[in-house]
């Protein structure tokens, strides 16, 4: 595999999609939400890509049956509009990789006809938060009147300078494509990377289904995490060593925020 490649399984007929990005990173808030959106919802796989910027090693399953490093792309019919559920094992271990890899979700996503993307990630804080906030970014003006509309707060408290990973290039890139994007970042912990915080994930689900009317029931959310344990956890540490090979870090304590 010489590029970044998605294979179509399907070709669902979609209604003004909105693209969800919800990749590990820290605190698994994007895999968890994802996941939930996916599980809850009944969510129709239709996608896949592979890349060669992804680590060189294959998940084994209990079987001891090898399969590539993926992110996947699911459907879900909406009452008004239709939603594409972008998740999957792993980021890219290079800046040339992401740029790649969001290039093709976006040709992906034009293709389909998607208006807006919504991209979600953690904002690391170095301890526990009592009560999360939920830290949003866009990439225009537009969008941002857009968002305030539908009671979206952009003054927060943190001062973001910077988005790293799928959820910060999915945004920049989208303006080129003439598709509106928000990024939704939850106050969590962020270290050791194995934690991941389903309270952070209900907060950021929360803020999801009043931009989108999804209607998502949410009381189950612990228990589909501790179904999603094992994939997780493999997901976490797959994204511990992806940081560890970062080029542009110098260790993995230095970046607030990644995807």
């Amino acid at each position: 595999m010489h590029k970044t490649k998605i294979k179509i399984l399907n070709r669902p007929k979609l209604r003004r999609p909105i693209l969800i990005e919800g990749l590990p990173g820290i605190g698994n808030i994007g895999r968890v939400c994802a996941g939930y959106i996916i599980s809850r919802l009944k969510a129709k796989k239709f996608a896949e890509l592979y890349s060669p910027h992804f680590l060189p090693l294959v998940i084994l399953d209990k079987n001891a049956v090898s399969h590539l490093l993926t992110i996947d792309f699911y459907y879900v019919k909406g009452k008004d509009r239709d939603f594409i559920i972008m998740t999957g094992d792993s980021q890219s271990v290079s800046p040339q990789g992401h740029y790649e890899i969001c290039g093709a979700t976006l040709d992906l996503a034009k293709e389909f006809g998607v208006k807006d993307i919504i991209t979600i990630g953690g904002f690391a804080t170095g301890k526990e938060p009592k009560s999360p906030n939920i830290i949003a970014a866009v990439n225009s003006e537009n969008a941002k009147k857009k968002y305030m509309k539908k009671g979206i707060n952009f003054n927060k408290k943190h001062d973001v300078g910077t988005i790293i990973g799928a959820s910060g290039i999915l945004l920049g890139l989208a303006s080129s494509r003439k598709i509106d994007a928000i990024c939704l970042m939850g106050e969590t912990m962020g270290f050791p990377f194995l934690i991941t915080d389903p309270k952070v994930a209900k907060a950021v689900l929360e803020v999801i289904t009043k931009i989108t009317g999804l209607k998502i029931d949410l009381t189950g959310l612990e228990k589909t995490v501790k179904e999603m344990e094992n994939i997780i956890k493999k997901s976490s540490e797959i994204h511990r060593k992806m940081l560890q090979k970062i080029k542009y870090a110098e260790k993995p304590e230095d970046i607030k925020y990644i995807g």
